[in-house]
């Protein structure tokens, strides 16, 4: 048998567990539930829910829009979110994963 060593070595992924904190999500996320996140994906747009590192904190939100390398993140509670609105556009690589599911 031929020897596979000419394949790329794939790196394995994460699956990220977290606890939300706060309102900036509800409705769609409560304080207290727990969301999975997977950190690897191919293609990120407008509406899916993401994990993000920005400027040392972790946090959770929605993508408003992708801007080349930059995306604008929005909380679903503009009313009490911290976010793109603020901060404006984050690098793509402040993406930490996607969310693919969350507890009630």
């Amino acid at each position: 048998m031929k020897s596979l060593t000419f394949l790329p070595k794939l790196r394995k992924p994460n699956i990220l567990i977290r606890r939300v904190v706060g309102l900036s999500m509800a409705p769609t996320l409560k304080p207290g539930q727990i969301v999975f996140g997977y950190d690897f994906y191919k293609k990120l747009g407008p509406g899916t829910v993401v994990i993000v590192l920005h400027e040392g904190v972790e946090k959770i939100k929605r993508i408003a829009r992708v801007e080349r390398d930059r995306v604008f993140i929005l909380g679903d509670n503009p009313a009490v979110s911290t976010d793109s609105r603020d901060f404006g556009a984050i690098p793509m690589s402040s993406v930490k994963a996607k969310v693919l599911y969350f507890t009630w």
